[in-house]
């Protein structure tokens, strides 16, 4: 049996963040997540963001544990955290997207929970696995940053 897990949640920044910040971030993450083995992907919406991390079990509960504790953000909710049998973004250190209001309302299932307001960090277990679907079926996949170019 496989020891990967995957740990999605969301969270809300503490301050907007310009381009170039963003890009920093990205560009640490890439590099500790290269060196502990894990992989995901990264959506950010109007200072909200939903991310996955996959990986081995203790690898991923130690760095999501860090996570929950960075200042640039509050409102950190683990959404999942369960055992995958293989990754879903296996390529990518940490593939990013920002997400738009036309994204938000082509999303099967989640564009009347976005349409109501809702944002990325009151996002349920359901909704996740549906935005989770959503990407891994290729919307946003021509939009995802996999490198540190400009975002």
């Amino acid at each position: 049996m496989s020891d990967l897990v995957h740990c999605i949640y969301a969270s809300t920044a503490t301050r907007d963040l310009s381009a170039d910040e963003l890009l920093a971030l990205l560009a640490r993450a890439r590099v500790c997540n290269a060196a502990l083995g894990v992989t995901g992907m990264l959506l950010h919406d109007r200072g909200n963001f939903f991310q996955v991390l996959e990986g081995p079990e203790a690898v991923v509960a130690r760095l999501y544990a860090h996570i929950a504790t960075d200042p640039r953000h509050h409102r950190v909710v683990e959404i999942i955290h369960e055992p995958i049998a293989r990754r879903s973004f296996s390529a990518w250190t940490m593939g990013f997207a920002r997400l738009d209001e036309a994204d938000r309302a082509q999303i099967p299932g989640l564009n009347d929970f976005f349409g109501a307001g809702h944002a990325l960090n009151q996002i349920d277990g359901g909704r996740a696995r549906k935005l989770l679907e959503a990407f891994s079926a290729g919307r946003w996949h021509r939009r995802v940053q996999v490198s540190d170019a400009p975002v």
